[in-house]
């Protein structure tokens, strides 16, 4: 028993004494993977679990934060980003508390990681299929806006019984000439469920079509998860006559010049300017520059 005690233990990386590894208990974890387990199985479906009280706030995080905790491993190397930004409150303290409780390494380089927390965004870099990316979710049903009734949700998810969103999509067409959905684009997975992207612009929805990485999207405050599993057909719902449009910029990147990037608003040299908001990356590419 003493030998199976010390190779546990070598398993385990050092981490703040006193918590067990990676926060939560063993049944916990357990039970946050079959729920896991059930949603990769069944592509875009809405299933419960037990969602526990966490040192954040619901709707701060704490399903993201359940799913990177009973999933981390100690070999992974985690990367958190906030808006795409590495540097924000929400991404440095949940990094933190990440890397003291379990003792992974961290990382702010997407190419490096094998597991990224995220709200709001996808990394810019070319992900593989080594990564599992977990998606801080407020609102996990996209017919949410239409039918404030779980149960009645819950019976149109299972007929497939979209018209809801359908004549939302109508509606904004006939009044405003494009669609109000400037995130949580809802998207038909595997030609059955429709899913919210979760808070994601646009510009981040392509992406996960046929993407070769792990998506796991937790709703702490709600207690649900989903999963969009790799290689999968996530396509957003739009009309024939009215293709998906992803946001345009005017102009190239303030900082690093780049043209093909989510670009957000910032103060660069006292003055109000679009930049990437895929900091590390930016900041890659300016180091790229001034090396030539």
């Amino acid at each position: 028993m003493s030998a199976l005690s010390d190779l546990l233990r070598r398993a385990e990386p050092t981490h703040i004494s006193g918590y067990l590894w990676a926060y939560l208990d063993a049944a916990t974890k357990r039970e946050i993977r079959r729920a896991l387990l059930k949603a990769v199985c069944v592509p875009g479906h809405i299933t419960p679990f037990a969602s526990r009280e966490m040192p954040v706030a619901r709707g701060w995080g704490s399903g993201g934060l359940q799913i990177t905790l009973a999933t981390v491993v100690a070999d992974d190397v985690v990367k958190v980003i906030d808006q795409g930004d590495d540097d924000s409150l929400n991404a440095r303290t949940m990094r933190a508390l990440i890397a003291d409780c379990s003792g992974v390494a961290t990382t702010t380089d997407a190419r490096a990681a094998t597991l990224i927390q995220t709200r709001h965004r996808i990394p810019e870099d070319d992900l593989g299929d080594q990564v599992v990316l977990v998606f801080q979710v407020p609102i996990s049903d996209p017919l949410r806006e239409f039918e404030q009734r779980p149960m009645a949700a819950r019976r149109m998810h299972a007929e497939r019984d979209y018209a809801a969103i359908w004549l939302g999509l109508y509606e904004d067409h006939s009044r405003l000439n494009r669609s109000r959905f400037a995130h949580s684009y809802p998207c038909e997975v595997e030609g059955g469920y429709i899913v919210s992207s979760t808070p994601i612009p646009r510009f981040d929805v392509p992406r996960l079509h046929q993407a070769p990485f792990l998506s796991l999207f937790g709703a702490g405050r709600e207690a649900a998860v989903y999963a969009i599993p790799p290689y999968t057909d996530v396509v957003p719902i739009t009309f024939t006559d009215r293709p998906f449009e992803t946001e345009a910029f005017d102009g190239p990147c303030a900082s690093c010049g780049s043209t093909g990037s989510y670009l957000t608003e910032a103060v660069v040299d006292g003055h109000p300017a679009l930049v990437c908001s895929d900091t590390d990356r930016c900041r890659r590419r300016q180091a790229e520059e001034a090396a030539r």
